[in-house]
């Protein structure tokens, strides 16, 4: 095995990085892409300088590997934006500020409202059924209102 590592010609380097893609493609999230082309790299390096030393070519390879890493590391980072409707998976939330009319009314601090064509459970303040009530906060699948006088 010594004398394989000691003998890498540009073809084993090749292998190298084809085999690490391959292995990419089954769920690595990344990892090995960066990696197989740092491979890939020395075996085009070895391709274009045939004679040189295998601890070089060890070396490149690591500080290829590094490199590469890092560039897929602060990529990734940069790509992470706010999104433009923050509230999209957070169901309710985005009814929070907004006005609507009591459905059924609020007795003993329990009711519905009418939001658009859905019926929401909420909380608050005694009030009779058609009273304009504003969404001040959500519990669970229970809003919470106030007069909106």
């Amino acid at each position: 095995m010594w004398m394989f590592l000691q003998h890498m010609s540009y073809w084993d380097w090749l292998a190298l990085g084809v085999i690490l893609l391959i292995l990419e493609v089954f769920g690595a999230g990344g990892y090995l892409l960066w990696i197989g082309m740092a491979a890939a790299a020395v075996g085009v390096l070895t391709f274009i300088l045939p004679q040189m030393p295998w601890e070089l070519q060890f070396l490149l390879f690591g500080l290829f590997a590094i490199a590469t890493a890092l560039y897929w590391w602060r990529r990734q980072r940069s790509a992470v934006r706010q999104s433009d409707q923050p509230h999209l998976n957070l169901r309710g939330q985005e009814l929070i500020g907004k006005v609507f009319q009591v459905h059924e009314a609020i007795v003993d601090g329990r009711g519905k409202i009418k939001v658009a064509d859905s019926v929401w459970l909420a909380k608050g303040p005694e009030s009779s059924v058609g009273t304009r009530v504003r969404v001040v906060a959500q519990e669970g699948a229970v809003l919470q209102v106030e007069r909106a006088d």
